[in-house]
């Protein structure tokens, strides 16, 4: 299993950016999808995730009506579009999903929001 991000960068406030993570090893299209994130001296937390038929996503509360998490399975990949970032945004965020009851992560991309 490997799990790529891409998309990171620095981002004013207010402003956009979207993230994608490249899948392989294992049948993307069955199993959920997941962004967490991690903040420097802070846990890893839950950002948003998605079943594997795209059929029900979910979000944490502060990124509810500005991050949307969506896939492409043709593509294997999973994407979370980010608008209205702010500051507290900033953090290494993390593609994740759990494979045959082991948890796997890719290398993570950082976003940073800063005027």
């Amino acid at each position: 299993v490997q799990l790529v991000e891409s998309g990171g960068g620095l981002v004013q406030p207010g402003g956009s950016l979207r993230l994608s993570c490249l899948a392989s090893g294992f049948t993307f299209s069955s199993y959920t999808m997941r962004w967490y994130r991690q903040a420097p001296g802070k846990e890893r937390e839950l950002v948003a995730s998605i079943t594997s038929s795209a059929g029900s996503t979910d979000y944490a509360e502060s990124v509810k009506g500005r991050f949307t998490i969506s896939r492409d399975n043709a593509k294997n990949t999973v994407y979370l579009q980010m608008n209205s970032l702010k500051p507290e945004d900033t953090a290494k965020y993390y593609c994740h999903t759990k494979y045959r009851w082991t948890n796997y992560w890719g290398q993570g991309t950082q976003v940073t929001v800063s005027s």
